[in-house]
């Protein structure tokens, strides 16, 4: 499936590879805020167990589902109240990951041992908009396997993982370090 290279494709041909990609369960690589992220659609349990092998990254951990807008999101969550929805509002979208009480729907492979699920509203314009473009929010987990630093080029990406991922080109934003990772209800930081 991906005996292309997609570096060469043109702009919707590249949308057409990532959608198809996706819906066949596959995992793609794109630019975020500070590196080449892994995703895949985030109901899909093969697609999400694909990830984990390909990063070796255990079960337990969780992942992060990045969205250009809060409707992307609002199936993986329990209800919001207002307050909540407006102190969200006050950070996204932007480099902030909430944790969130995720919806019965979730798999727990998306969620790992919690409750609740790590969402975020990406500020990187690139990154919205090929969820814009895919119609759907994406799991984001850096471009490394467990361990390793995460890479920032599509090439590295290529070098990295193959053909085990669709890599589309794009440019990281000028974060150095990844987002922070807030609990909405508690307030902790957890990175």
């Amino acid at each position: 499936m991906l005996n292309h290279k997609p570096a060469r494709l043109p702009a919707y041909r590249l949308q057409q590879a990532a959608c198809a990609t996706l819906r066949c369960g596959g995992v793609i690589a794109y630019a975020t805020e500070s590196c080449y992220g892994l995703g895949c659609l985030p109901l899909d349990h093969r697609a999400i167990q694909k990830l984990l092998t390909i990063k070796a990254r255990p079960r337990s951990k969780g992942l992060i589902v990045i969205a250009a807008d809060f409707a992307q999101i609002r199936h993986l969550l329990r209800p919001l109240s207002a307050d909540q929805q407006a102190q969200l509002a006050r950070y996204w979208p932007g480099p902030y990951t909430f944790l969130l009480p995720a919806a019965a729907r979730v798999p727990a492979l998306l969620r790992g041992r919690h409750r609740k699920i790590a969402v975020r509203i990406t500020a990187h314009e690139d990154t919205a908009a090929l969820c814009r473009r895919l119609g759907t929010a994406l799991v984001s987990s850096s471009a490394n396997r467990a361990g390793q630093h995460p890479v920032k080029s599509a090439r590295a990406c290529r070098l990295a993982f193959g053909r085990q991922v669709l890599t589309l080109p794009g440019r990281i934003g000028k974060r150095r370090q990844p987002s922070s990772i807030i609990d909405l209800e508690t307030g902790r930081v957890l990175r």
